[in-house]
């Protein structure tokens, strides 16, 4: 069995000694391989042109979402996490991406395809791979207690030697569980995490982590051990890649999520925001900051080493768990019912006692926002609104390809799939997209500008660092954020409500940095100002 050391003389002499050091302008795109499509060039071709086209000068990070060859959940069912998928294109493309931007590369490391290589090795005796997977028994009742994101089966079967035998699969019979009790499995990943480091991945997203040690009897979800392997795997990429940043996806309540900064931030260097998306679509919706700002006022950071990745869209679903404890159940179903009405879908998990809730709210979030034939300007402005708040929120900000484009929903997309997460994921022809980002008054159009406009914006002033402090205030529907770092100081006003709103207080003898309304003491309706 190959051991840590080899594995850190191997790779050693690819990394840089640095350490990663949030920075201001660090913001990042989330992107699919291809998201871009244009005729004669592969995905991977085409997102590195719109982004050499469109992103360069306002942000500096490319999340790419698996490229590796896959067999489904639109590359989260990985068959060999070293291969770049051959329709997307190759390595050198991804390293073309790199020289311009920092690169951010999804760990598929809960499980893996069942036609991988690793699985089939498996199910054929190789010795090599012996208990890489876990069996169970579907008869053990104590396999109720496990907390999961789905409604499948927690087991399936499988032929291994002639034999049938029942496997663990958290997400679907395709994605097999990787058993990370067996010490080679940890060394097979730490190896995949290194590789990733050596062709230019400055950021690591660990997908699905809560749900990595498996222990009989439990709910399977945040064990000890788990927190303990993300610590390892800090610890040992440390040694030779301190530039590595670690990000920790765990879609769940905000007590749990934050529990993977570990103990004065000895494991994830980033956790997702995960309340903050259902957080901002519940305030504005009922044009009520007070649950906001009370939760804003929340948010502590363990040490200045680590920060939140905010973000209010992504590839998956509006996670609605992480609103547990901030609103009412009923409150979360209602925010549910708004989506079905505005073109959505919310999807469904399965509970101890047998029954199933909401687990996340599937539509691209400026559907959500708006209804989809709602008056182009005021969609544009309500949406705009939400991603100024999460711009200036302590952290680094993820921006979702279709929220940078202004998308809306593709709900055909997602019909004829039969796969809800579809609604946000459309590809867009780059012929088109070039169409409508020249013509005025389209809600492309409009959304980049605006966009565009406060990227490049935040990105000059200090207060705005990653790590920075704030302070938040609801003043009669205004949500207040007040960014502090380096003795520079800039007050952000979000107007929630459908009302002018005085705040002559917040403005006297202070620059206006964004301008969006000529009378700065009067922010319209869904308007928001930057003052410094």
């Amino acid at each position: 069995m190959i051991s840590i050391a080899v594995l850190l003389s191997k790779y050693q002499s690819l990394f840089s000694p640095e350490n990663h050091g949030f920075q201001v302008n660090d913001i990042i795109l989330i992107t699919y391989a291809e998201s871009f499509k244009n005729v004669s060039e592969s995905g991977l071709q085409t997102l590195n042109k719109v982004c050499k086209k469109y992103l360069s000068g306002s942000i500096n990070s490319i999340h790419i979402l698996p490229f590796y060859p896959s067999t489904s959940d639109d590359g989260f069912s990985v068959t060999d996490y070293k291969k770049v998928n051959p329709k997307y294109g190759n390595w050198d493309d991804i390293r073309k991406i790199g020289e311009s931007f920092h690169l951010m590369f999804d760990a598929v490391i809960n499980h893996i395809s069942k036609s991988s290589g690793w699985f089939i090795y498996y199910l054929n005796g190789d010795t090599e791979f012996d208990d890489f997977f876990i069996e169970g028994d579907p008869r053990n009742a104590e396999l109720a207690k496990v907390i999961r994101p789905r409604t499948s089966p927690l087991l399936h079967t499988y032929i291994r030697k002639g034999e049938e035998i029942n496997i663990w699969t958290t997400f679907s019979e395709d994605q097999v569980d990787l058993n990370y009790s067996n010490p080679k499995v940890f060394l097979k990943v730490l190896d995949v995490l290194l590789f990733y480091i050596s062709k230019g991945a400055k950021f690591i997203r660990l997908d699905a982590i809560a749900f990595l040690w498996k222990t009989i009897g439990t709910n399977c979800l945040h064990l000890d051990e788990t927190h303990l392997v993300v610590q390892t795997y800090r610890r040992i990429i440390e040694r030779i890649a301190p530039h590595t940043v670690l990000i920790t996806e765990t879609n769940v309540p905000h007590a749990e999520n934050i529990s993977y900064f570990g103990t004065g931030c000895n494991e994830a260097h980033m956790v997702y925001n995960f309340s903050l998306p259902p957080l901002l679509a519940y305030s504005l919706l009922n044009e009520n900051v007070e649950i906001l700002t009370r939760w804003a006022n929340s948010l502590r950071l363990p040490s200045g080493q680590c920060c939140f990745f905010n973000f209010t869209a992504s590839h998956d679903g509006i996670g609605l768990r992480p609103l547990q404890g901030l609103i009412s159940d009923e409150a979360i179903r209602e925010l549910a019912k708004t989506a079905i009405r505005n073109g959505g879908f919310v999807s469904s998990k399965s509970n101890a006692d047998g029954t199933t809730s909401p687990y996340e709210i599937n539509c691209n979030y400026l559907d959500l926002l708006t209804v989809p034939n709602a008056e182009n300007q005021l969609r544009a402005k309500r949406f705009m609104l939400t991603q100024s708040v999460m711009l200036c929120m302590p952290g680094v900000p993820g921006i979702y390809y279709h929220s940078l484009f202004g998308s809306g929903n593709d709900r055909q997309g997602a019909i004829n799939s039969g796969i809800n997460r579809r609604i946000n994921r459309e590809k867009i022809q780059f012929a088109v997209l070039e169409n409508e980002l020249q013509t005025s008054g389209n809600i492309r159009q409009l959304v980049f500008q605006q966009y565009t406009d406060l990227l490049q914006l935040r990105k000059q002033e200090a207060a705005f660092h990653p790590t920075g402090k704030a302070r938040f205030t609801n003043d009669e529907g205004v949500f207040v954020i007040e960014r502090i770092y380096d003795n520079e100081t800039i007050v952000c006003l979000h107007n929630f409500s459908g009302k002018q709103k005085d705040i002559s207080k917040y403005t006297d003898n202070k620059l206006c940095l964004t301008n969006n309304n000529p009378n700065k003491n009067i922010p319209e309706p869904y308007g928001f100002e930057w003052f410094k």
